[in-house]
C-alpha cells in the first residue's frame, strides 16, 4: 500500500486528488494539507511514502516544504505538480529534493503511475523532460565557477561510472545509454545505480543537476 499526503491550497483539487487515489487499488490517502507549513508537519506526524505538493502555496510555499521535509531525513519523498511552463520555481524544488515533477493537467494514470514510481525511489520525470527543464532553469542558478574537479565525488568514479554520469546529464535513457556506450541495458542499470550511491543522489534527477552543477553538461543555446 502506497500511502499519500495531499498537499494544495485549492479546495478543489484537493478533491479531484483525493477522488482518484481512494479508487485507485493500492493507494491510501493519509492526509491533506492547505499549505507547506500544515505539509511539513504532518508529513512529519504520517510519514507517508509520498506527498503530492504544489509549488505555489501561501506562506511556507512548496519549495520551502520540500526543503524541510528532505531535510528531515526520512523516507517521504515529494512530487511536485506544476504548470511548468509558467512556473519558474520547478527548478529549485528539484534541487530542494523533490524526486520529481508532473503537470497539472497529467491524465489520471500518469498521476498514478508517477506515484509509485517515486514511492519505489524512482524519478517521475521522464530524461527528456528533464533536459528540457534544466535547459530552461539551469542559468539561473549554476555556479560560474563550476567545473568537472569542483567536486570532489566525481573523483570516487571510475572511468565508465563518468561517462554513464555524462549520459545521464545529458537526457539520454538507458536503453540509449546502452547503445551509444556499447553496453547492456542491465549492465547500464547497474552502472546508473553504483553512480547515484557515489554521488549521494537520490534518483537521475539529482544527478543530472549535479552534472549541471560540475559543468560535465552544460544549458543548450
Amino acid at each position: 500500500m502506497t500511502t499519500v499526503l495531499i498537499a494544495d491550497d485549492q479546495p478543489l483539487q484537493r478533491l479531484g486528488f483525493r477522488m482518484l487515489l481512494e479508487g485507485t487499488p493500492g493507494m491510501a490517502l493519509v492526509g491533506e494539507a492547505g499549505h507547506g507549513a500544515e505539509a511539513v508537519r504532518m508529513a512529519a506526524e504520517l510519514r507517508p511514502d509520498v506527498v503530492l505538493m504544489d509549488v505555489r502555496m501561501p506562506g511556507t510555499d512548496g519549495i520551502e516544504a520540500t526543503r524541510r521535509i528532505v531535510a528531515a531525513g526520512g523516507r517521504t519523498r515529494v512530487l511536485i505538480l506544476t504548470t511548468f511552463d509558467l512556473d519558474e520555481y520547478a527548478y529549485a524544488a528539484l534541487r530542494a529534493g523533490a524526486s520529481g515533477f508532473l503537470l497539472k493537467d497529467a491524465r489520471p494514470e500518469e498521476l498514478i503511475a508517477g506515484i509509485q514510481a517515486v514511492a519505489t525511489g524512482d524519478a517521475v520525470v521522464a530524461p527528456s523532460l528533464t533536459r528540457r527543464l534544466l535547459d530552461a532553469h539551469a542559468h539561473q542558478v549554476l555556479s560560474p565557477t563550476a567545473g568537472p574537479e569542483a567536486d570532489p565525488r566525481l573523483r570516487t568514479l571510475s572511468e565508465r561510472e563518468h561517462e554513464v554520469l555524462v549520459a545521464i546529464g545529458r537526457g539520454w535513457t538507458n536503453a540509449e545509454i546502452a547503445e551509444r556506450l556499447v553496453l547492456t541495458e542491465s549492465t547500464v542499470k547497474k552502472h546508473v545505480g553504483r553512480v547515484l550511491a557515489k554521488i549521494g543522489a537520490r534518483d537521475r534527477i539529482q544527478a543530472v543537476i549535479m552534472a549541471y552543477d560540475a559543468g560535465l553538461v552544460r544549458p543548450r543555446t
